[in-house]
């Protein structure tokens, strides 16, 4: 039977966006700016102090990052991915290196040639035709700003990435500066008749709409408890619940780096989500849960590249800081 509801207020208080911001717009400007004038060594030693900082005295996060491992590991039966002081390090590291590519993309300085596209649906074809567009599921599982990349390979598809900031528009202006013009973020924290309109008339354009899958939004937070890692956790029903509105097709979006290269993974998922009333509650977590299946599958391959710093599971006292 799905679990689905709202958040409690306990979960409100302690939920990912309610944590205490450490950055602002302005100083995400400056060091657009200054990746632009200066490149990405000078940033380097800089970026991995911060980053050291937040893993020195970020004990929350610490913790969350043990704890991802130590499910992933029992979870996908690989005792070589078991969580250490070291392995949450690195982790973190991995993030700093992540925030790094961010600049490049945003400065085109990530060519397309450094990039692989594992796409065995072939969905790039789609692209062709004036075919209509589709529903794009992703995660904080390595890179997402790399979907840039994905605009710009040679079609020129537009892609409009859905978050639940109110800082869209501002942030769609930092893109313009940096040249992203096929990439454009969209406010959805409700869906409501005028935010369907617009992206139902931006998919018979044939563009494609992206969304994270893996963090329930503060606002309009409607989740369904699945499986995931072995342990329940709490995932969003907005992005099947946008599918079986707009009636589109689903695929998956990874960006991940392996071996020093992004793979930019797109793969389909679903021809169409439908339910009848009765049966809402039902098909949405069977969608909520193949699709956590799939992304601890991905996880397998890039298990470092996970980037929910924050407690994703309810914290077992037996996992250490």
């Amino acid at each position: 039977m799905a679990q689905a509801g709202r958040m409690s207020a306990a979960e409100h208080n302690h939920h990912w966006a309610r944590q205490k911001e450490r950055g602002s717009f302005l100083l995400m400007r400056f060091t657009v700016a200054a990746a632009r004038l200066l490149g990405r060594r000078p940033l380097v030693p800089l970026l991995y102090l911060i980053v050291l900082y937040f893993y020195i005295f970020g004990r929350s996060a610490r913790t969350s990052i043990h704890q991802y491992q130590h499910n992933l590991a029992n979870w996908g039966a690989r005792p070589d991915l078991r969580p250490s002081r070291r392995s949450v390090l690195r982790q973190f590291l991995a993030f700093a290196d992540s925030l790094l590519d961010k600049l490049d993309v945003w400065n085109g300085r990530l060519p397309l040639q450094e990039l692989q596209l594992v796409d065995p649906g072939n969905l790039r074809d789609t692209l062709h035709g004036g075919s209509r567009g589709r529903l794009l599921v992703g995660a904080h599982l390595g890179n997402l700003e790399v979907c840039r990349a994905l605009a710009e390979l040679g079609e020129r598809v537009r892609m409009n990435v859905l978050v639940h900031t109110k800082h869209a528009e501002r942030f769609n202006r930092l893109l313009g500066e940096s040249g992203a013009s096929h990439l454009r973020l969209i406010q959805v924290s409700e869906l409501d008749p005028a935010i369907m309109l617009q992206l139902a008339e931006r998919l018979e354009r044939g563009e494609w709409l992206a969304i994270a899958g893996d963090r329930v939004p503060l606002h309009g937070g409607r989740n369904v408890t699945v499986d995931f890692l072995g342990q329940p956790a709490a995932f969003p029903q907005g992005p099947w619940l946008l599918a079986g509105l707009l009636q589109c097709p689903v695929g998956l979006m990874h960006c991940l780096k392996i071996d020093g290269r992004y793979q930019v993974r797109l793969e389909h998922f679903a021809d169409a989500v439908s339910w009848k009333r009765s049966e809402r509650d039902q098909v949405v977590h069977g969608w909520a849960q193949r699709y956590a299946q799939r992304l601890g599958e991905h996880c397998l391959d890039a298990p470092q590249q996970w980037f929910n710093f924050y407690p994703f599971w309810k914290r077992d006292d037996d996992i250490p800081a």
